[in-house]
């Protein structure tokens, strides 16, 4: 027989259609900008830092096998993962605070929310077919996309919405998976690069209980001191293996009582000792002057940024501006500058106003 001929009788598309969500979002424009959206650090201040897109990466990784642990739907959870953080402006967080308050300034009550706009870039912002908007992706996808961080409702969703997606019901077991992959993946990642920054110790990170187990751990195989770049690898790679060990160990008996509604977690005394880390990370890290200044800086680009754009629609690229007669041109202007880079964002900004 040729070899080649067993090839002739594989389906004209082979894939599963989660696997497929997950090759659209993959192939998207909007996933590729994720490679210079900040996530704490500015993408421009080194090659080491996460970004959007290597963030989505890790958080894609844990979500596999959480749910492939769990017997869950590995590709699903796969394609929420890669897809939950599209919706994100440059600057991270505080441009999306920004970019929310310049609208509700402007009377736009619902503002600006990423998990929404994650939702409206997959189903309608980018085009990839003659006939329709979006990426045409399955409902457990799009459900997952809207519903993976909790509060699930969200008061500001389009009524719609609401009807189409049942907000007042959890979300698929999946989409629980990567909220917590997430916050598993970013916990971790910060860390590393916060240490690697100099903007955290981790002699700071011994007034955490978890942190403190960690390095005990890290500690006991000898890997050398705590500045070395294997100590910091090491603790990274405790801290991933004991959050998601312990979620699976946590959730798998959880899955099989059908009156347990969100079984995807961590147990009481280990959720206390995440919020405890977390509110650290805030006040050490998050909080640092090095960082705030950084982020005021984006805040003022993507205030700027609006109010130029606001007043003068000519300067919106063509795919944008043909879009004024369809919907709000306040909408609008917040769809362009969402999908910028910080790089993007920032050189615009100075070729309006001058260096920033």
């Amino acid at each position: 027989m040729n070899p080649t001929d067993r090839f002739h009788k594989i389906d004209k598309d082979f894939r599963n259609p989660y696997a497929r969500d997950r090759d659209r979002i993959i192939h998207s424009g909007s996933f590729r900008k994720l490679e210079y959206k900040t996530q704490v650090f500015l993408n421009h201040e080194g090659d080491f830092f996460r970004t959007r897109l290597t963030h989505s990466i890790e958080v894609s990784q844990i979500a596999r096998s959480i749910t492939s642990q769990l017997g869950l739907n590995e590709s699903l959870g796969e394609a929420i993962a890669l897809a939950h953080d599209l919706g994100h402006t440059p600057f991270g967080h505080v441009g999306g605070d920004t970019l929310d308050e310049c609208l509700k300034a402007d009377g736009f009550k619902n503002g600006f929310e990423h998990n929404f706009q994650s939702f409206r870039v997959v189903s309608g912002l980018e085009k990839r077919y003659k006939a329709f908007d979006g990426l045409n992706l399955t409902f457990a996808t799009l459900e997952g996309i809207l519903k993976h961080s909790y509060p699930y409702k969200k008061s500001f969703f389009p009524s719609i919405i609401h009807e189409q997606f049942n907000l007042d019901a959890h979300p698929s077991f999946e989409a629980m998976v990567v909220d917590r992959a997430d916050e598993i993946a970013y916990i971790s990642h910060d860390i590393d690069d916060g240490v690697n920054s100099g903007l955290i110790s981790f002699e700071d990170l011994k007034q955490s209980e978890l942190a403190l187990e960690i390095l005990d751990k890290v500690a006991a195989e000898g890997v050398g001191e705590e500045n070395d770049e294997m100590f910091r690898y090491r603790f990274s790679s405790h801290l991933i293996n004991h959050l998601v060990y312990s979620l699976l160990e946590y959730s798998a008996p959880k899955l099989k009582d059908a009156a347990i509604l969100t079984p995807i977690g961590f147990d009481a005394a280990l959720e206390t000792k995440i919020k405890k880390l977390k509110k650290l990370l805030f006040e050490k890290m998050y909080h640092h002057k090095n960082i705030v200044r950084k982020m005021y800086a984006g805040k003022q680009a993507i205030k700027g940024l609006y109010s130029g754009l606001m007043d003068e629609q000519n300067m919106l690229p063509e795919f944008y501006y043909l879009q004024l007669d369809k919907r709000s041109k306040h909408r609008v202007i917040a769809d362009y500058i969402a999908s910028m880079s910080d790089r993007y964002a920032l050189n615009f900004y100075n070729e309006m106003y001058g260096k920033i």
